[in-house]
């Protein structure tokens, strides 16, 4: 049950992300946009881990930190956010959500977690009422080729992220494995330092809270929460999860945007949530083998 509400918060935040990108988009580049969100969840994590005197992460713990830190946190929002400029959002929302299907797959190849039918049933309606939404919110311009490829690379960067994360959570708690990542990816993403100085000079206040709202909810919260689900159930069952976010992002449109959805939108919506809700079912005694695989590999 925790892990669920732990999901719940993390796809409400990740939601909303949606939102506070179009306003923050518009005054900061890819790179320096990612950079002055990652910092601000570095700064909270950080300081928040002194407080509860979080340690240095198990040296097991260090590959999955260095993959995740900079390919999901550090590369998928740089590919996000650089690719949304040049495709419209229908395009992304679509090529972007396959990131669940490559979790599911590469979760089963490399973690050797189970992918029971239910699963894939759910991610295909899922992924069925995300083209939906896709093909509704789709301006009918022209999408580049660069930005579908950019849109690509961000849904491989967050698959092979969160399928590396998995194994790291067995040697560190789901704060500090987040925090360390996010140092990671903040890192890595320096050489950007400079045009965020030069950007945030002439960018509109509303701009830059967003900017800061997207490091603190999305990201520092959102990936703790993130984590702490993953360690306590499968990387492609929680990966399906996501699909609720297009769903939640239509309604935060409505209410916050006042961008009325059409009915196409709102049934694209309900197959979302309808394939999460079959991803997630499982008889009595599968979920039984699972409970009992994971406290072996615990105790491992």
């Amino acid at each position: 049950m925790s892990a669920l509400v732990a999901a719940a918060v993390t796809v409400i935040f990740w939601a909303s992300a949606f939102v506070s990108i179009r306003s923050a988009g518009a005054a900061y580049s890819p790179g320096a946009l990612a950079l002055g969100r990652l910092a601000t969840a570095a700064v909270l994590l950080g300081a928040f881990a002194l407080i509860r005197r979080v340690g240095w992460p198990d040296r097991r713990a260090w590959p999955g930190i260095l993959t995740s830190g900079l390919l999901w946190f550090g590369g998928y929002m740089v590919f996000l956010n650089w690719g949304e400029r040049l495709v419209d959002a229908g395009t992304a929302a679509l090529i972007v959500n396959v990131g669940p299907i490559l979790i599911a797959l590469l979760s089963a190849r490399l973690l050797h977690e189970a992918a029971p039918r239910s699963l894939w049933l759910g991610i295909a309606v899922s992924f069925a009422g995300t083209a939906v939404v896709g093909l509704s919110m789709s301006s009918g311009g022209s999408s580049s080729l660069l930005g579908v490829l950019l849109c690509v690379l961000a849904a491989i960067t967050y698959a092979i992220g969160v399928v590396s994360q998995k194994p790291a959570l067995r040697y560190g708690s789901a704060l500090q494995i987040t925090t360390y990542s996010a140092l990671v990816a903040t890192l890595a993403l320096l050489p950007f330092s400079g045009v965020l100085l030069h950007e945030v000079a002439d960018a509109p206040a509303s701009a830059t809270l967003n900017m800061i709202y997207l490091g603190v909810g999305p990201t520092a919260i959102a990936f703790t929460t993130w984590a702490y689900a993953l360690a306590r159930t499968s990387a492609g069952k929680l990966g399906a999860t996501t699909y609720v976010v297009p769903a939640l992002v239509v309604l935060m449109s409505w209410l916050f945007l006042g961008e009325v959805p059409g009915w196409l939108t709102l049934a694209g919506g309900a197959l979302c949530l309808a394939g999460v809700a079959v991803s997630r079912r499982r008889s009595g005694r599968s979920a039984a083998r699972v409970v009992a695989r994971e406290e072996s590999a615990q105790v491992r």
